[in-house]
């Protein structure tokens, strides 16, 4: 796809930094079919950019993404035939994004959740607002976190930790999150843009080849990694995405209620 023709993400420019925001502030940037598609291509597309070398991902309004969209969640429940698409475009976005030579700084401006925290968690370097909060919430609903959290997590943080926020779905402060190594850097709201654009210019005045390769050697375990684990991790999702459990979270999100579980 051609920039232009993107409809739920936008680009902007600073000399060799290309800006791709997610673009549906009045959603908190959840992911919906459109968005989930858009992004399962984003990252080639930014790869094959003669324009740029580096990238900052972040979100529009003040929030990096809610995650995944509860209207969706049900449009999948409905039709789980349709999940094949999204199955396959979550390969996509992880795999794009590990094969993506330019590095990507994520610029969590405010909350990364479920789908939104992986795609923050898999970019390269992470500054984070402190007054964000990340994490993945995708059992609170029911889900199976199968769209790369339970990958990426435990590659950073360990795996003791990365279940326990797993199994809880536990947001976590901007701070707590650099703590534990989760982020790299929590900084105040107003210096998040200087914060960013500095280390954007540090890298791009580098040595530009010599910076995508190191990435590239650095990412070939983490791409077994994920390679190894991806299929896996979907197919659970998918079963998870046709029990009650799952409905009964959808229900209780656009409810406003606590869920009732019942492990079926």
């Amino acid at each position: 796809m051609k920039f232009e023709d993107y409809k739920a993400i936008s680009f902007a420019r600073r000399g060799r930094v290309l800006y791709v925001t997610l673009n549906r502030p009045e959603k908190l940037n959840a992911v919906d079919a459109l968005l989930h598609e858009e992004l399962a291509s984003v990252f080639t597309d930014c790869s094959n950019d003669s324009d740029s070398d580096l990238i900052v991902l972040t979100g529009a309004g003040r929030a990096f993404s809610a995650g995944g969209d509860i209207d969706w969640m049900q449009s999948a429940i409905d039709s789980p035939a349709a999940f094949e698409k999204t199955a396959r475009e979550a390969k996509q976005i992880v795999f794009t994004l590990l094969d993506c030579e330019k590095p990507v700084i994520a610029k969590l401006n405010g909350h990364a959740a479920g789908l939104g925290a992986t795609i923050a968690l898999f970019c390269d370097v992470i500054f984070a607002s402190n007054r964000a909060k990340i994490g993945d919430p995708h059992v609170s609903v029911g889900l199976s976190a199968g769209d790369g959290g339970a990958i990426i997590w435990p590659q950073l943080v360990g795996y003791a930790r990365a279940k326990e926020y797993l199994f809880t779905g536990d947001l976590l402060t901007a701070d707590d999150a650099a703590r534990i190594g989760l982020v790299n850097h929590s900084v105040d709201p107003d210096q998040l843009d200087a914060r960013v654009d500095a280390f954007a210019d540090r890298l791009t005045a580098g040595a530009i080849k010599a910076i995508r390769w190191t990435k590239m050697t650095a990412n070939i375990a983490l791409k077994q990694v994920a390679h190894a684990a991806m299929d896996g991790s979907i197919a659970y999702e998918s079963l998870s995405n046709v029990t009650q459990d799952h409905q009964e979270g959808v229900n209780a999100f656009r409810e406003r209620r606590a869920p009732v579980f019942t492990g079926s």
